[in-house]
């Protein structure tokens, strides 16, 4: 039961990790920017390697006595804080960054992505969140987000999700932060 517990963590994780990689290929995928998969595994290979080490310093910092429930808490707090900054923004969603498919456009966006996995890595490794597993997770997540974002940039639901992925975002993160906390 513990292992399906952490493998669900390290999926919440992902996803919520990944929401934002959505959005930015809705939006590439609306400029018409189409990156193959080369391009693809860079952002993830990227993402993946940030969002583990971050992962990894946080079951550190909790294997020398860092509570996990404080990890939890750090969680619930961003997530919030996401539902909070859509809010104010009057609930209009992120701008999508202007970007090509070049090599280093990819690796510019692997790490603005991977910037912004690393905080939420490190309270989940402080909360408890397996790294090995969430950074599996990220790796497959962070494939099927780009696809995805792609076909859904081309589509008025895109369009929807996009205006939305800010708070289900901050969502996501105060689920796995009560799930770490509580369980």
């Amino acid at each position: 039961m513990e292992g399906l517990s952490g493998l669900g963590a390290a999926a919440v994780f992902a996803a919520a990790c990944n929401l934002d990689t959505v959005l930015l290929a809705m939006g590439w995928a609306a400029r018409g920017v189409r990156p193959g998969r080369g391009r693809r595994l860079i952002i993830a290979a990227g993402t993946t390697l940030v969002t583990w080490l971050s992962l990894a310093l946080g079951a550190r910092a909790s294997a020398a006595g860092a509570l996990p429930v404080l990890g939890g808490l750090v969680l619930v707090g961003m997530g919030l804080w996401c539902v909070l900054d859509w809010l104010r923004a009057g609930g209009q969603g992120e701008a999508v960054p202007a970007a090509g498919s070049s090599l280093w456009d990819c690796l510019a966006l692997a790490a603005a992505l991977a910037v912004n996995n690393a905080g939420m890595g490190a309270a989940a490794g402080v909360s408890g969140v397996d790294p090995l597993w969430a950074a599996g997770a990220n790796w497959v997540c962070t494939l099927a987000a780009l696809p995805l974002g792609r076909a859904l940039g081309d589509t008025l639901a895109g369009r929807l999700l996009g205006r939305f992925a800010l708070p289900l975002s901050g969502l996501l993160l105060t689920v796995l932060g009560l799930w770490q906390v509580l369980i």
